[in-house]
């Protein structure tokens, strides 16, 4: 069974994968392969590279470079570069600097000084010779969040030079999404660029906008950009018509606003707001559209990706079943299941339920004052600084929050123990605790095997077909090698969290003559819920008031869509595993490892050059 289990969840992988692939590539007509480009101060930017088969040395395409945001790779806009491509225009979506694969910089403002590295692409595909099916004279940008930030301060940039020089700026044009805190007369005023704006009307970090909300009918930034492109002696613009082109593309004093009914996060994965862009980018670099912009086909890899993730995920399990069953070395670490836990009765079971909601309570309250903990404890990680010291600035709250919370977990437990379950037939036998350092070096040992096997099928699929496993933002990807020291300053710290979740799902949720599905549900909510109150809270607030509770904090709040699935998932896993070896070490070895690998390749990571 676990044999034909891993075959089924192997092949829909693969399956999942080529047809991820087939889309990414418009079914062989768009070329797709990663770039490497050195750039100033020993730094370099990698990028993936989207060239239609209709761009050539004799029909050069537009340029369109795709900056995503703060805590985001290449593949999180690859939807924009996919459409794009498909309508004939060469996309190139980069790594921001500190991100992904490429290089941290020397500067602490990256998205402003260089555009998290676009600033030195656009430098080159204007110069280079190498580019020949690129016209040198339709070069755009775009970027979502910081992404958006680095678009306009790019604009910005290059018509300073333009100014300098007498000649075109070298970005003909740029879509700023979801950022507008730089729409100011001091940026605008030397932009030589057609300029498109999309903001979310429900974004959270609205409240720093000038008027404290997401309208950008007389929002000033937006008339700010509006009127940026007006004439001596017109007559300026009060609100802003959203939709509406204003000014004259061919002399680059286009300007347009959009204003999506979405959550900052999940904009760029809205159909409406890539329809505005792609419409933006045809207008431009006067295109003649041969397909709509509502036909989109991104949001087909975003599930098929997805049914890579899980399916992924699902094989760890029938994987551990065969390396137990079928390599010696690892037989030893199968024991008979202990027993479970007697049903709780009375003042057991209200003191079960208590420690639920504590132990809820205690990770809601506890995640907020760990980020801001981490801002002092790690200083040079948190001002942007390059550092061999815990360099990964949103990690080390979570990774802060997690120790806490995993010390937490040991002393309830325990108290638990010591003053209830002691007295009411509960023994360490049915903790599955027992074990030795012989099968502590064999258990890690298998764990690195799973880890490795996971790792290795994705790794081949990226080599050959150039995708990975992953839902919006959320994605399971390559990483670069120095992740592999990194895991070693990291891995110890969260493994205190994950070592204590698996002692309580299997030592105190695990109850007798209780269905597993429903153990493992109660498991999955205990694990989740905190953080998941910190999430509702947030927007409950949001809803009503216009603003959200956590301000000062809210990419902290905004990093819990990826982490409160993966709290929801953990205990599934510690249980599976415990149920194979009877032992609960199993279970937080494999996949602290593969959970901790997923948040160190997909945040910012400021390691020395």
């Amino acid at each position: 069974m676990s044999r034909h289990l891993l075959a089924i969840c192997v092949g829909m992988v693969i399956l999942a994968s080529l047809i991820t692939s087939g889309i990414q590539q418009s079914w062989g007509r768009v070329d797709v392969m990663e770039i490497k480009l050195p750039t100033q101060n020993g730094q370099w930017l990698v990028a993936d590279l989207f060239k239609p088969d209709t761009a050539t040395k004799d029909n050069p395409a537009p340029l369109v470079v795709v900056v995503p945001g703060f805590q985001r790779s290449k593949e999180a806009l690859s939807n924009i570069a996919i459409e794009l491509s498909r309508r004939g225009i060469v996309a190139i979506s980069i790594d921001p600097y500190a991100q992904g694969g490429s290089s941290s910089s020397m500067s602490r403002r990256a998205a402003t000084t260089e555009g998290y590295g676009m600033f030195a692409l656009v430098d080159y595909a204007a110069e280079t010779s190498n580019l020949n099916y690129i016209d040198k004279e339709r070069i755009g940008a775009t970027g979502h969040s910081a992404g958006g930030n680095a678009a306009i301060r790019g604009a910005n940039f290059f018509g300073r030079e333009s100014i300098r020089t007498g000649r075109p700026s070298k970005l003909h044009s740029v879509f700023v999404s979801g950022y507008v805190l730089t729409l100011r007369d001091d940026v605008l005023a030397d932009v030589r660029s057609n300029v498109g704006v999309s903001y979310a009307y429900y974004d959270e970090g609205a409240y720093r906008n000038d008027l404290k909300n997401g309208d950008m009918r007389v929002a000033p930034e937006a008339l700010r950009t509006v009127n940026s492109a007006l004439l001596p002696g017109d007559e300026p613009i009060r609100e802003v018509e959203l939709g509406k082109y204003y000014g004259n593309a061919e002399d680059r004093t286009l300007r347009v606003i959009h204003n999506e009914r979405i959550l900052h996060p999940f904009q760029p994965y809205m159909r409406e707001a890539t329809a505005n862009q792609i419409e933006y980018f045809e207008k431009v670099f006067d295109l003649d559209p041969a397909i709509t912009s509502r036909n989109q086909v991104w949001y087909w890899k975003e599930i098929l990706s997805l049914v890579s993730l899980v399916a992924a995920f699902i094989a760890i399990v029938p994987l551990g079943q065969l390396l137990l069953a079928k390599v010696p070395y690892f037989r030893v670490l199968v024991h008979p299941l202990p027993e479970a836990q007697p049903v709780p009765r009375g003042k057991g079971k209200i003191l079960f339920w208590g420690l639920f909601i504590l132990g809820a309570l205690i990770a809601c309250f506890s995640y907020i004052p760990m980020t801001e903990l981490s801002k002092k404890l790690f200083v040079a990680a948190s001002s942007r600084e390059m550092t061999w010291f815990f360099p990964q600035r949103m990690n080390n709250g979570v990774m802060l929050w997690a120790v806490f919370n995993g010390i937490i977990g040991f002393i309830i437990f325990y108290l638990s123990y010591r003053f209830h379950g002691k007295k009411h037939g509960i023994h360490p036998g049915l903790w599955g605790a027992k074990t030795n350092w012989m099968e502590l070096k064999r258990t890690a040992l298998l764990a690195l095997s799973i880890f490795s096997s996971f790792y290795f099928l994705l790794f081949a699929l990226y080599y050959f077909l150039h995708v990975d496993y992953r839902f919006m933002f959320m994605g399971v990807r390559v990483f670069q090698p120095v992740l592999i020291l990194l895991m070693l300053m990291y891995v110890p710290m969260f493994f205190i969290f994950f070592l204590s979740n698996s002692l309580r799902v299997n030592g105190a949720m695990r109850i007798e003559g209780e269905p597993e599905w429903k153990s493992m549900l109660r498991a999955g909510i205990a694990n989740s819920l905190g953080l998941f109150f910190i999430v509702l809270v947030q927007y409950v607030t949001f809803a009503v008031t216009g603003t959200v509770y956590w301000t000062d904090g809210w990419l902290y709040i905004n990093l819990l869509f990826a982490v409160v699935p993966i709290m929801f998932i953990l205990p599934y896993f510690n249980r599976y595993f415990f149920r194979m070896t009877g032992r609960i070490y199993l279970g937080p070895m494999t996949m602290c490892l593969i959970f901790i690998m997923i948040l160190l390749s997909n945040t910012v990571c400021y390691t020395p050059l």
